[in-house]
């Protein structure tokens, strides 16, 4: 782990309200793509091109040339022209970032990401987890991972009820995927009166997991009408979907996404090493590591989230107090350096 300069800090944090303003404006001119026309039969049709990863293209129809249309795409084109000064610092900041030290996605994965924030899925309250999340909070707390583990999954995950309260509150994640056009295939469950949770690319290893909180008599696939798609229920999620925190993940441009809370992610990660089955060890200790360097972090730079973030746990109860401490002696073994540093900012913990 190293720290990046301050100036590196500060373009992150000017890139988080660049992206913030942007996302609030809702802009038609934000959309990546164009409108084209097309003449057939002697009728002339409106679509929306885009291209995906693999540089193909396609083209959404939107209906036959009318003023309506007509208005639409002159709109398009100039709140694209408007935006475009913000859209280029946007570029130049990620550019300054990745130049400075800071982390970044690679290429695939901050197009699904993206693909998934213009479906309005962050902005309903959908949240990134995982590796993915660890990656994009060394920026947020000035730090790159520098061995940061690698991953093929994208976490998704969301509530239930998320946002249903919203006027026209709705994202549809299998559409986002689709209009990538990576070939996003719906992974079938074991049980197939399961729907999928998961979209596997065609050809690859990149998979989206879309995740909600549940207990572990019910772990069966629930259906989140305000995503369009199933996701699958998880013990103790909940804990991290209560206090996310707006983030960037950088790469040539930037996506705005929801992140957990940097302490709750760190002590939900020291439960579920636990809970990890004896075939997923590698996963448990990759746990135990995401928590050590968070710590070491949070103690020096943000202690009283890490007070939070363990009050927020005693609150739950007995159960959940005895999940993490049983972890806490294999925690002091594995990550001294860690458990040092998160029993200097809670020494209730200590063992």
């Amino acid at each position: 782990m190293r720290r990046l300069s301050p100036e590196t800090s500060t373009l992150y944090a000017e890139l988080l309200d660049q992206l913030t303003a942007l996302d609030a404006r809702h802009s038609i001119g934000a959309l990546k793509g164009s409108f084209t026309t097309k003449e057939v039969k002697g009728e002339c049709y409106y679509y929306f091109q885009i291209f995906g990863l693999n540089g193909a293209q396609r083209q959404i129809y939107l209906g036959r040339k009318s003023p309506a249309l007509d208005a639409l795409a002159a709109k398009f084109k100039a709140e694209k022209v408007f935006l475009k000064p913000d859209l280029d610092r946007v570029k130049k900041l990620c550019a300054q970032i990745r130049a400075g030290g800071g982390l970044h996605a690679d290429a695939a994965h901050a197009r699904v990401l993206a693909a998934l924030a213009a479906g309005g899925v962050f902005r309903l309250g959908g949240v990134l987890v995982g590796t993915h999340a660890f990656s994009a909070m060394g920026n947020m707390l000035g730090v790159n991972w520098e061995a940061a583990a690698k991953t093929q999954d994208i976490d998704i995950a969301a509530s239930k009820n998320i946002n249903i309260a919203l006027p026209g509150g709705k994202a549809d994640v299998p559409a986002a995927l689709e209009n990538l056009r990576l070939g996003f295939l719906p992974v079938p469950q074991l049980d197939h009166k399961n729907p999928s949770t998961s979209f596997k690319v065609r050809g690859s290893t990149l998979t989206v997991d879309i995740l909600t909180p549940g207990a572990k008599e019910a772990l069966k696939p629930v259906f989140i009408a305000a995503l369009n798609t199933a996701a699958q229920p998880l013990p103790f999620l909940d804990y991290l979907l209560e206090a996310p925190e707006r983030a960037a993940v950088v790469n040539s441009e930037g996506v705005l996404v929801n992140l957990p809370n940097p302490a709750r992610f760190a002590f939900h990660k020291l439960i579920i090493s636990r809970e990890r089955a004896a075939a997923l060890q590698v996963k448990a200790a990759k746990d135990l590591s995401q928590a050590s360097a968070l710590f070491s972090v949070l103690a020096e730079d943000r202690p009283g989230d890490i007070l939070l973030a363990y009050e927020a746990i005693a609150a739950r109860g007995q159960f959940w107090l005895g999940k993490l401490k049983k972890v806490m002696p294999v925690f002091a073994v594995k990550y001294p350096e860690g458990y040092q540093k998160l029993i200097s900012a809670a020494p209730i913990l200590k063992v």
